[in-house]
């Protein structure tokens, strides 16, 4: 199997989380502010996390190669992702003090927290398919944003948020990541039990991404 059986198992799903108002919104510029700054920090408390599922990739390798392969993700988070995240939400008004002090949202809560458990209670591979949602699915809302005529780029206050995660850096950086997951996954069997346990936690971490734009809009009732 291949993200791309990952991704087809769960299709519904998939397309409420990429194609989510939230996004939509985002394209065209209407996003209400108050949401967006929610997302905003509760992003700035997400990558934390994140950076510790990526050590714990580290703790969960069997072979060098791939404790190897996780390093740079926790080095690219922790050296620059956060702190160009930070710089990002300066623009904003928001210092990083304010985002260190920002609760967690049950969403955010419940996503990263079942991240993390996906990984302590099974092995790499189900770590990095309760991972792969994130990446893969923001990478695919870039590239889609970018190449539909309808997105405003023009005058569009999210329209440097596109640019992000349309541009090559990242593009580049989760065809990597992708890369490595489909040679974890290349001898398992999508029908066998194994597979169908990979199918279920990348479905629940997607689920929790729709769960996660929701909360920003909700942020504006």
């Amino acid at each position: 199997m291949n993200h791309q059986d990952l991704i087809n198992a769960c299709s519904e799903d998939w397309q409420a989380y990429t194609q989510h108002a939230f996004v939509q919104q985002l394209a065209q510029g209407t996003l209400a502010q108050p949401s967006y700054l929610h997302y905003l920090k509760q992003d700035f408390l997400f990558l934390k996390q994140y950076a510790r599922a990526y050590a714990l990739a580290i703790y969960k390798a069997r072979t060098l190669a791939d404790m190897r392969k996780a390093l740079p993700s926790v080095h690219a988070l922790l050296d620059s992702e956060i702190g160009h995240h930070v710089t990002y939400c300066g623009k904003w008004g928001l210092t990083e003090s304010d985002l260190e002090a920002e609760p967690e949202d049950f969403g955010t809560v419940a996503y990263t927290r079942y991240v993390l458990d996906a990984g302590m209670a099974g092995d790499i591979v189900d770590l990095y398919a309760a991972l792969a949602p994130c990446s893969i699915g923001y990478a695919e809302i870039g590239r889609k944003l970018a190449a539909n005529a309808n997105t405003k780029l023009i005058d569009n206050p999210f329209a440097s948020w596109i640019e992000l995660y349309s541009g090559d850096e990242f593009q580049q950086g989760v065809a990597q990541g992708t890369a490595h997951l489909d040679e974890l996954l290349a001898e398992i069997d999508v029908n066998s039990q194994r597979g169908r346990n990979l199918i279920h936690v990348f479905r629940t971490a997607t689920r929790m991404e729709i769960a996660f734009w929701q909360q920003g809009l909700d942020a504006d009732k």
